[in-house]
């Protein structure tokens, strides 16, 4: 008989309430268990001393007995000190996003950093906008020294004789 320390639903509806109990793994998830260990209340604020009970002399009975905790209640055991911490999972590969999707992030990620790069180049620009507009200036004192040059207007072309 391979038993689970697992979490069993109870409560209203959108009113959550859990009892950790050891069962044995074929029975439903709700249903026949073999030891109630403790009760978790997730709607209590996550400081609350009765969101999370467990009863740790049993619980080391059942884990030395060969019972295998779920991953939610490995994670309150882990807490509890009970355990080891469970290692966080990798997302699986079936959602990983599809290769268009991954073109499209790369896509982004690069106008991102060319409109980084685009804002970085105008600051070394304005360092170098003294001394151009230096430059200017003094073109535009030698251009008003030089005289107009006279430009021979344009003949108006005479109407068609009809």
């Amino acid at each position: 008989m391979s038993l689970k320390i697992r979490l069993a639903r109870g409560g209203a509806k959108k009113r959550p309430y859990y009892q950790i109990v050891v069962a044995n793994v074929r029975s439903p998830r709700d249903g026949r268990f073999v030891e109630k260990v403790g009760s978790y209340n997730p709607m209590l604020p996550q400081d609350s001393q009765d969101r999370i009970r467990l009863n740790t002399d049993r619980i080391q009975y059942w884990l030395s007995v060969g019972a295998q905790p779920t991953d939610r209640v490995a994670r309150f055991l882990g807490n509890a000190k009970l355990i080891s911490m469970p290692e966080i999972r990798e997302t699986p590969q079936k959602s990983a996003p599809k290769t268009k999707a991954q073109e499209r992030v790369k896509a982004e990620e690069e106008s991102r950093k060319a409109k980084e790069e685009a804002a970085k180049t105008p600051v070394v620009e304005t360092e170098a906008l003294p001394e151009a507009e230096a430059v200017v200036e003094a073109e535009a004192v030698v251009e008003a020294e030089k005289p107009a040059e006279e430009v021979p207007a344009e003949k108006d072309e005479e109407p068609a004789a009809s």
